[in-house]
């Protein structure tokens, strides 16, 4: 599957907001750039669109920065998709032609299910330190 870059930045970024949660702690956006090594100019693109989607809420100013809006174990990844690039979750198959009407309800059918396994995965999950790997002698 091919995940877009931005994508791939809001997750990381929002996986940083998620370690340093506590309700009133804002993080800097320098501070996000240099820990997950992207533009910052790129960076404040998607973190305003996250602030319109209501996913994080954002501080001006010397003391300013971002944080989440809600707990992490309260946002899942559809909700990030949406804010970020909601084009995702479209199914864009025309129901035109003698075949059109089964391809349309066949990328429905998908559509859903990748929306409902979305919703699955929090962002709690994706900030989780990964599980010590196992080794076999």
């Amino acid at each position: 599957m091919k995940i877009s870059q931005k994508l791939e930045y809001a997750c990381r970024a929002l996986a940083q907001l998620a370690k340093t949660y506590d309700g009133k702690t804002l993080t800097r956006l320098d501070e996000l750039a240099q820990r997950e090594a992207v533009s910052a100019n790129f960076l404040v693109q998607i973190l305003n669109d996250l602030r319109r989607g209501g996913i994080i809420d954002s501080r001006r100013g010397a003391s300013g920065g971002y944080m989440l809006s809600r707990p992490a174990e309260n946002i899942n990844l559809r909700q990030i998709v949406e804010s970020v690039e909601p084009s995702q979750l479209q199914n864009t198959a025309l129901d035109q032609g003698e075949s059109g009407a089964a391809v349309h309800r066949a990328w429905e059918t998908v559509s859903t299910k990748l929306s409902k396994n979305l919703e699955d995965v929090t962002l709690e999950a994706l900030a989780s330190p990964p599980s010590d790997p196992m080794f076999y002698i």
